[in-house]
């Protein structure tokens, strides 16, 4: 198991990041909030997750050793594999899930992408007893990001978690007019913003 990542950040992307490790360019799928974290040309530490498949080695990267833990405990539910608990470490903080697994929310399981309400139950069952108790509030504590393109991250993350580009870009917009009527003119980190996104696509 590849526990971590620490070199110099050669670039980012809506969904990854690429790593310099002596010269190799490492490719880590990391979630909007950890890759908020990232900046070009600085040095970084990823707590990793490789995923070995007939066809694939994919490297999956995170904020810290306790996102990385939730990421592979949720992948042992039944029908969750390394995109959807990728997706949903996307939408909620690890301290959120175990929030929502102990106290049966499915309303906030059913917030991601690809889980409906049998899954949410499924979920439910079958974790509840491995998560573990919640260490603080279930409120996600985001990373600064720069606003620098905001819009195109966030719409491209949401395209990953599985919405059409047209819904997509119409939260985006929702968005970016609550910004535009706030008092600060400074846009949020990216993660505060993909949350608030997700917020106007659940809504019926």
């Amino acid at each position: 198991m590849i526990a971590f990542v620490s070199g110099r950040v050669a670039a980012t992307g809506p969904d990854a990041a690429v790593v310099d490790i002596g010269g190799v360019g490492l490719s880590v799928q990391c979630t909007p909030a950890t890759l908020a974290g990232l900046r070009v040309g600085e040095e970084a530490r990823v707590a990793t997750s490789l995923v070995v498949r007939e066809d694939s080695l994919t490297l999956f990267g995170f904020a810290d050793d306790d996102e990385r833990t939730v990421f592979e405990l949720l992948q042992t539910a039944s029908g969750v594999g390394p995109r959807l608990a990728l997706a949903m470490l996307a939408v909620h903080s690890p301290d959120a899930l175990r929030h929502a697994v102990a106290t049966e929310d499915l309303t906030a399981l059913i917030r991601v992408p690809g889980i409906g309400k049998k899954g949410a139950q499924r979920i439910v069952l079958e974790l509840k007893d491995r998560l573990g108790a919640p260490s603080g509030a279930p409120a996600d504590v985001p990373r600064p990001a720069a606003a620098v393109a905001w819009r195109d991250q966030v719409q491209a993350g949401l395209v990953n978690l599985g919405w059409s580009a047209r819904d997509a870009e119409g939260a985006v917009d929702a968005v970016a007019a609550d910004l535009a009527a706030g008092p600060d003119g400074e846009a949020p980190p990216v993660a505060v913003l993909l949350k608030a996104a997700l917020k106007k696509l659940s809504r019926p």
